[in-house]
């Protein structure tokens, strides 16, 4: 029998394998999908999942208090709505490892976040892990040449995952204030279910009602995947350990993400990885790992 804190570590783990997927079923997604039917469908599907298990584990629908509507307003703004935004976008023109590879520099935000608006101690070997965090991410979208960001500018897709790494990060700190109040069930729960409703009015004006009549057997496969296990399941446990662990030692496991991304987006979709993107990772999650190893 696993420990309370090994079953942690396993669901954290496990929560990144399939947080690494999502690359690979968004990036098929966007083929049928544009973005806001598609985040709709991902986090009405979770909703329905997470209220079920509400039901399941508790005996009632999650209730919240009038003061916590707002807190959980602004995560389903950051964490749902804007970052399926951010993802679906970014993923039409970028490829999945590439995104997955930006993504990994949400760590040393998170924790260069933390560290300003909680006090965490933030030494010198942070500043430098967070600053090498950052520049392999350079790296990654420069092609090998960060100094190509500075002529060249920065690509569209890559510019929207991005924005994803700023979502993140904001859903992250926000989660850590909303959950002194409320159990982390109840706050994925109810971001998932704001955050659906926020989506919904762009997702029908956007034609979701004519995209799911053109939907493929992968597609639902796909939304499924996104929705009960990438969501349901891997938002609540993240959540679970963020409520532990703290963000900074919860996000730390976010750099596993773009190694199972990598992988999956080779084996799946057959995309090539350059040696930009495996230098540039490195540093990446050289970086991530310093800021948060003590």
């Amino acid at each position: 029998m696993l420990s309370k804190k090994s079953l942690l570590y396993f669901q954290l783990v496990l929560s990144m394998f399939l947080w690494g997927g999502t690359w690979i079923a968004g990036r098929v997604l966007v083929h049928t999908f544009s973005p806001m039917p598609a985040a709709f469908l991902r986090f009405f599907l979770a909703s329905l999942f997470l209220l079920l298990m509400c039901r399941t584990i508790q005996g009632s629908f999650p209730s919240i208090k009038r003061q916590q509507v707002l807190p959980l307003l602004f995560l389903g703004g950051t964490g749902i709505f804007l970052y399926s935004w951010f993802f679906f976008t970014g993923l039409q023109t970028t490829p999945a490892g590439r995104a997955a590879l930006i993504v990994a520099c949400i760590p040393a935000c998170i924790a260069a976040a933390s560290a300003l608006l909680y006090k965490e101690r933030f030494s010198k070997l942070r500043v430098f892990s967070t600053l090498l965090a950052l520049a392999g991410v350079a790296v990654v979208i420069g092609d090998g040449n960060p100094l190509a960001l500075l002529t060249g500018g920065i690509k569209a897709g890559d510019l929207y995952i991005l924005g994803c790494v700023v979502s993140w990060t904001a859903y992250s700190l926000g989660g850590r204030s909303v959950m002194r109040s409320i159990n982390p069930l109840c706050a994925v729960t109810w971001s998932c279910v704001f955050g659906s409703l926020l989506v919904l009015p762009p997702a029908l004006a956007s034609g979701m009602a004519e995209e799911i009549l053109e939907a493929r057997f992968i597609d639902w496969f796909c939304v499924a995947y996104l929705g009960v296990l990438a969501t349901g399941l891997a938002y609540l446990w993240y959540y679970r350990a963020i409520q532990s662990l703290g963000p900074s030692r919860a996000g730390i496991f976010i750099n596993l993400v773009p190694v199972f991304a990598l992988a999956l987006s080779a084996m799946l979709l057959g995309e090539e990885v350059h040696l930009s993107l495996r230098a540039g990772g490195a540093m990446v999650i050289t970086g991530v790992y310093l800021t948060n190893r003590a």
